[in-house]
């Protein structure tokens, strides 16, 4: 079968595809026949400075749609020639993949393969965001950074059905401010560089008449983390869900948080797929509802054959893309 490897750390011309073997499912796992694979920013970080790489050789890849090929011992709820999205550690760069069959899901009627493969990563993270971990309540603002990417755009739907009174997102470029303005979002701050956090700060102040907003949600880290947490009104809460940056982790205590009563949290659908899988499952269970009730949609802006995973990298890396890319694989 074809598989895209890692071989050593780089840029997207690092990305090889190789003639490997057919992997066959463990105990518990299922491997699935990959239709189409989603590209995320955790796979370029994987490729490029060995974010969650155990070793090398590696094949990145973490969601993917298809249909089963092979059960597990004990594995029961899906079947051989189901179609179905995954989530997986990895490894979904390929014509198969295995992963456990906790962080396996039938597809929902009316959804499509095409659509399934832009599920299982973003849809449980949005959702996470905006109601398990951010708990958004109506009339509550939001400010979300990344707004035209797939998270964004799903959070800024999922912000306006929960009755989000203002949705506010930070883009890098006037193309991406249009594009999130046409998927929930109330106003648009376009920052051309994370080195110019501060300047959304002033703006989301004066768009919330001085208050803040009640709700950050922050994949970015370092600068961008700290203006975040500038922008909450009093008691206001700002998740972090990544850090994109790759600066220093942050550290936040009681000088930041006592005077107002600021709250920080976290979230990683990876760590809570290995930590909480039921608790995954159920969050799961309900953002693929979302989408079957037509609440939310993502867009796929750009598909490349799985030998074009390169092209996928450079795209997303530059800072251009909106919306889901996807990689075409049967």
């Amino acid at each position: 079968m074809r598989a895209v490897q890692v071989q050593e750390y780089g840029g997207p011309e690092v990305l090889r595809t190789v003639e490997t073997e057919v992997p066959e499912p463990g105990p518990g796992q299922v491997s699935v026949d990959v239709a189409y694979t989603g590209v995320n920013f955790a796979d370029l970080k994987a490729r490029g400075e060995g974010y969650r790489v155990p070793s090398l050789p590696f094949v990145p890849g973490l969601e993917v749609s298809g249909r089963v090929r092979a059960l597990g011992e004990g594995v029961s709820g899906v079947e051989v020639g189901q179609e179905v999205a995954a989530l997986t550690a990895g490894g979904a760069y390929a014509d198969v993949v295995v992963t456990d069959a906790t962080t396996v899901f039938p597809l929902p009627s009316g959804v499509d393969l095409r659509t399934a493969a832009t599920l299982p990563t973003v849809l449980p993270t949005a959702y996470a965001l905006v109601h398990a971990v951010g708990r958004l309540q109506p009339g509550e603002t939001v400010l979300v950074q990344g707004a035209a990417g797939g998270i964004g755009t799903v959070v800024g739907q999922l912000a306006k059905a929960a009755g989000a009174s203002g949705v506010f997102g930070v883009v890098s470029g006037a193309a991406k401010a249009k594009y999130a303005l046409d998927h929930g979002y109330d106003d648009v701050f376009v920052v051309p560089s994370t080195t110019d956090s501060v300047q959304f700060v002033d703006e989301v102040r004066a768009a919330t008449g001085g208050r803040g907003v009640d709700l950050a949600l922050d994949p970015v880290g370092g600068e961008t983390f700290r203006a975040s947490l500038a922008s909450l009104a009093v008691f206001g809460r700002l998740v972090s869900f990544g850090n994109a940056s790759s600066a220093e982790p942050w550290r936040v205590g009681q000088p930041e948080l006592y005077p107002t009563g600021l709250s920080v949290s976290g979230f990683s659908i990876l760590t809570l797929a290995q930590t909480a899988p039921g608790a995954l499952r159920a969050l799961t269970e309900k953002a693929f509802a979302a989408v079957a009730e037509g609440v939310v949609s993502l867009p796929v802006t750009a598909e490349f054959p799985l030998e074009e995973a390169s092209e996928a990298h450079r795209l997303m890396g530059g800072r251009t893309s909106t919306g889901k890319l996807l990689l075409r694989v049967a």
